[in-house]
């Protein structure tokens, strides 16, 4: 069987939470955020793979800790079977080139005082990807490939609209000739239609340049439309992974399950208005003891409350809930 393009094992980190006045006059420890308890995630070469799932689940600092942009507190990712996290010197940078990321807000990563195309030059020159007299051909290059003409090389980042800074984004990250891209929640601030033209454009440049695409997003419309695996995020765990189809068609846990009755219909004939998932999201300084979900679980039984769940696995789908069998 051949081994996935990354392979996520049992990766955990947490933030200490600010202390405030009285805290810190008692002398009382700082409580600990947990953010990843425990990941364990495949992802496969030219594939996308969608992590979904609510605000604050986990999914932007797993991002993260895939680009070394978090140092996780335990576990491994594998990356083409080398442990990334114990790389350093010429092996650390050639990861840092393989591994890209676009971000949520293009213009807070966009410096606004350097034009486009020397942005866009930067990192193919510090990582001498080509010689000097064929730097501003890439660049050019570069921008016809995201959907931007050539002249907006001499430009800067405020005269762009929010979607063309993002497909900017995206041009720099390939910029450095990655294998894989983490798109984190990089429409969500966009209009639906431009949003529809990133998620084409990615669905095209995957197909062009054979990339390994991690999907970060809570809009399920989307995941279905351009993801080929999908894991869902509660409180720093994946619950449920699979092949997109057999998530959407039939979702083994009921937080997967809920999330989709949540999700608004495309057809506004059939457009109706339903709950999201019950309850609050607990915080993640106190997280339920036996399954993380039972306090929002509309089958919850007696086991859930203090025994936490196996992964329930056929095939390629996997879900971590007692009743998944079911």
């Amino acid at each position: 069987m051949t081994l996935p393009l990354i392979d996520i094992r049992g990766l955990t980190k947490s933030f200490k939470q600010g202390r405030g006045l009285v805290a810190a006059l008692t002398l009382r420890k700082p409580q600990l955020v947990r953010a990843l308890n425990g990941v364990d995630l495949a992802v496969r070469r030219g594939e996308t793979m969608a992590i979904v799932g609510e605000s604050g689940c986990g999914k932007s600092t797993l991002a993260r800790c895939l680009v070394r942009l978090l140092e996780p507190d335990a576990g491994q990712i594998l990356y083409d079977g080398a442990d990334a996290r114990a790389l350093a010197g010429e092996g650390r940078r050639n990861f840092n080139r393989r591994v890209q990321m676009v971000f949520q807000d293009p213009q807070g990563s966009l410096n606004p005082r350097k034009t486009i195309g020397s942005q866009l030059a930067e990192p193919i020159r510090v990582h001498d990807l080509r010689r000097v007299s064929e730097i501003l051909p890439r660049v050019r290059e570069l921008l016809l490939m995201v959907g931007l003409p050539i002249d907006a090389a001499g430009r800067y980042p405020h005269v762009f609209s929010g979607g063309q800074r993002q497909r900017i984004g995206i041009a720099r990250a390939l910029a450095l000739e990655p294998e894989c891209l983490i798109a984190d929640e990089i429409v969500s601030a966009l209009d639906v239609s431009v949003q529809a033209q990133i998620i084409n454009l990615l669905v095209a440049l995957q197909k062009r340049l054979a990339l390994t695409i991690i999907f970060v997003s809570h809009d399920l419309r989307l995941v279905r439309y351009i993801a080929h695996r999908v894991a869902v995020m509660y409180l720093g765990r994946i619950v449920e992974a699979g092949p997109t189809e057999e998530e959407f068609g039939d979702p083994r846990h009921p937080y997967t399950a809920a999330l989709l009755a949540a999700a608004p219909s495309l057809d506004f004939a059939r457009r109706e208005t339903n709950d999201a998932v019950a309850g609050e999201l607990p915080s993640p300084l106190a997280i339920p003891k036996g399954c993380a979900f039972h306090p929002r679980c509309p089958r919850v039984i007696a086991r859930c409350r203090h025994e936490a769940p196996g992964d329930w696995i056929a095939d390629e789908h996997r879900a971590a809930c007692h009743l998944a069998a079911a």
